[in-house]
């Protein structure tokens, strides 16, 4: 735990300073940055840490949002729908009724994961039609599913060598995800 908040909550908190301002203009609302404090924990590490940009200044579970954050062996970039939306329901009709804009939107090389808590993705390019229209489907229905959409960068890619490269990747991400951002709302 003194690891992560000596050496990458310092990170994380760079990382929103340099991107919340320019998230703000592309969502059209002020973003706040909330940093994972992982508060019940006092020994042991959770298995990931992670930054949030939400519009809401008191927290982001409950909103869509966007993450940073990392597991031992990848750097996770998400836009991320979690379980605790009130509105899960809802987000997922408004997906599902425009299924073109999410295949136009996203490229074949991004991932969705179906859980926050869990390493593995599924590449979106080899989803399909029909695989896409499921996991939406099962956003919907199911309580605890989740869906996040994004990028996954390995440990040892060389853009994670080069803060600002990595800080434009962040960028790029975050402006081909604010269509699906806004469509949310």
């Amino acid at each position: 735990m003194e690891a992560i908040r000596t050496r990458i909550q310092p990170k994380f908190a760079q990382i929103g300073a340099a991107l919340k301002d320019e998230l703000s203009m592309m969502a059209g609302e002020e973003m706040f940055l909330h940093i994972a404090q992982h508060a019940r924990r006092k020994t042991n590490a959770p298995v990931d840490t992670w930054m949030a940009l939400a519009a809401n200044k008191r927290g982001y579970k409950q909103h869509p949002h966007f993450q940073v954050g990392l597991f031992d062996d990848h750097i996770f970039i998400w836009l991320a729908f979690i379980y605790e939306l009130p509105n899960k329901q809802g987000i997922a009709n408004q997906f599902m009724k425009n299924i073109k804009v999410l295949n136009n939107t996203v490229p074949a090389n991004y991932v969705l994961s179906f859980d926050h808590m869990k390493k593995d993705a599924t590449d979106f390019g080899s989803l399909g039609k029909a695989g896409l229209k499921q996991a939406l489907q099962r956003f919907h229905d199911v309580k605890k599913a989740e869906l996040l959409i994004g990028r996954q960068i390995k440990a040892d890619d060389a853009v994670l060598q080069d803060g600002q490269a990595f800080l434009e990747l962040v960028r790029s991400t975050y402006e081909t995800l604010i269509p699906l951002y806004k469509l949310a709302h």
